[in-house]
Parts: C-alpha cells; structure tokens; sequence
C-alpha cells in the first residue's frame, strides 16, 4: 500500500495524536489484530482487554491512551502508558503501528508523549527512588527493537510465552497432605485471594511492595470488567481455611476460544517444596481440557530466580515465544525493586502474563 503522504513531512502534519474516545474501541481492536499477525502469526489482542484497559478507574483515556489517525480518519496507531502502580518506581509503555504505516514517525511519536508523561508522574515517586520508562516487543520483530533501541532504552529481561497441547492423558496431580484444590466460590473471597497473591509475588524478580488497597482496586476491577472472567478458574489451593497456593485462570487467551491461559501461579512460602505448583498446574491443564481446550499457556520471567521455567517444562510445556523488556533510566537512584534470592528469604514457583 502507498504511503499517503511523503516522509518530509512532518508527523504533525500528516497525523492526529489524540486520546481515544469510547466508540474508538473496535477500530482499535482491528489495528492491534492486524499488527498481532504481523508480528507473531496470531491474535493476542481481544475487546475483553480493551474493556478492561478503558474503564481501569485508575486511570483515564486522556492521560494513559493514544490513538493516531490520518488526517483522512484512517486509524494508525495505538498506544498505552500505565502509571497506576503505588508506590510508582518505572511506568509502562506499549505501542502498535499498523505495518504499512511504519518508519512514518509515529512510534517515535508516540514514545515521546509516553516519556513526557513519565516524567509527571515520577513526581509520584519515593524521593530516593530510581525511576525507569519500561517497554517491550516481541524478540523476532525487528521494526519494534529498532525503535525501543533507537530510542536509548536498554535491554533489561527476558520473558517467555510458553505453551503446551492438552489431551486426554493429563496426569492427576499429587497433593501435598492435608491439601485440596478447589475454585473460588464468591467474589467475597477476592480479598483473601489478592493477600496470597501479593504473599507469593513477593519472591518474584522485580517485585515492589506495592499497597494492598491498590491491589485489590486492581483485581476487583479486572473480576468485574472483564466479561470472560470465570471464578470457576481461580483455583485455591487449601489447607483448613488458608490459602496455600493459587492458579488463576481464563478461559481463552486474545481470540483464541481453544487456548486456556494461566495468568497467575504462585505458592506462598510455607508450603512451597511440596510439588505443589506443579500440582495447580495439573489441575488447571485438566479442568481447562474438560472444558474443551485443546492448548493452554502462560508468561513467565525467562531468567527466573526460582526455576519456574523448568517447571513449567516438567509440566509438559515449551517456549513459543520470547518478549524483550527495555529501560530507559529517567532518574537515577536507589532501586526499589527486588532483584536477588538473598533479598526474598525464600523460594516460590511463581508466573504472572503482565510485565
């Protein structure tokens, strides 16, 4: 496809940069499909996501969205900033540019409202704080490395999707004594759920003490957004009335109905050693198969300090893809965010789908 206008003008003038308005979702919808199989040959990207992102109480489309258009209307660029943490030490920013549109500006466009953005909201931050602008692409899409790295962010992470075919032979799992998995019966039990979540996490490589209250305005609002929410796939793993271990599942992952995804695994401290994340797994992989799955997957730190990749591949499961997370420092200082085992006091099997 032509380019509708030359490159010697300026992004300003061939483009609108705007913040979206609610009847923007499903043109944006269609953006991040086509640059999803662009970029990794399938659609990740669902309007379950973008209901959730839109309404996150948070935040606003004013401040946190961007949308890019042609000055004919054509919709040509996404963009996400995520400055919700508390306390904030990095935000977050994410990016689509429709591929016939690229080498046009517009990433670079739209990473510069994102750093001007940043820059607000590090006076948020602890004083001491080192402070970060955070950012990622897929490790075999070249267009989006070339921009992150152009832009003089630096290579931070690695993260893998992994994934893993289920059939009918799925072991049971083996439990630890005194220990049964049920699912989560009520929104009630959410509170205690985001304690063991925020319990476990606390082991895993980047971790922050962020404040419960936040938390649970975090989870209460993806339960309650999200229409594929199912509570029948927030496993709890008990012992008497405490939450041992959680696996908290969905029923599909982008537009893909048949793949069942785990979006958050974690064992809490004093039952880890057991076989107990591998017995969630097993659990998950069988309930999401009984529901008529025939694939399942989940996102985790490629590096991680507590083994949870090989784990994983005890469980059956492989690396489908790798997503590279970049940095650019806005503010030196003392880092807030957890780095070594030495640090943690203890050892977790740990994976969560948001970097």
């Amino acid at each position: 496809m032509l380019k509708e206008q030359s490159k010697s003008i300026s992004v300003d003038q061939r483009f609108i940069v705007r913040a979206p308005e609610m009847s923007d979702m499903e043109d944006v919808l269609e953006l991040l499909e086509i640059c999803d199989l662009t970029t990794i040959g399938e659609i990740e990207a669902s309007i379950e996501m973008l209901q959730t992102d839109w309404t996150n109480p948070k935040a606003s489309l004013e401040r946190n969205l961007r949308v890019v258009t042609t000055r004919k209307g054509r919709l040509v660029g996404y963009a996400e900033l995520w400055d919700t943490h508390d306390p904030i030490v990095h935000t977050w920013w994410w990016a689509r540019v429709h591929p016939d549109f690229e080498g046009q500006g517009i990433g670079t466009r739209l990473m510069n409202w994102a750093e001007k953005v940043s820059y607000k909201a590090m006076a948020r931050a602890p004083e001491e704080a080192r402070f970060t602008l955070e950012a990622g692409a897929y490790s075999t899409y070249q267009p989006a490395l070339d921009l992150l790295q152009g832009s003089g962010m630096k290579l931070k992470r690695h993260f893998y999707t992994m994934m893993m075919d289920l059939h009918q032979h799925i072991e049971a799992p083996q439990l630890p004594e005194h220990i049964i998995i049920r699912p989560m019966r009520n929104k009630e039990e959410l509170p205690a759920i985001v304690r063991a979540v925020e319990d476990a996490f606390q082991d895993h490589w980047g971790y922050v003490d962020n404040s419960y209250e936040a938390e649970l305005a975090f989870w209460t609002h993806v339960v309650e957004a999200d229409p594929s929410f199912d509570q029948d796939l927030f496993f709890l793993a008990m012992d008497g009335d405490q939450i041992a271990g959680i696996s908290l599942c969905w029923p599909k992952h982008g537009a893909d109905e048949k793949m069942g995804w785990v979006g958050t695994l974690g064992v809490r401290r004093p039952w880890r050693r057991q076989g107990l994340g591998l017995a969630l797994l097993k659990h998950s992989f069988g309930d999401l198969y009984q529901r008529g799955k025939n694939k399942v997957g989940l996102g985790v730190d490629a590096d991680s300090l507590t083994g949870a990749t090989r784990l994983y591949e005890r469980a059956g499961m492989h690396v489908a893809r790798q997503f590279d997370v970049y940095e650019k420092e806005l503010r030196p200082g003392v880092d807030l965010m957890k780095q070594t085992l030495e640090e943690f006091g203890g050892l977790s099997n740990v994976t969560n789908n948001n970097c």
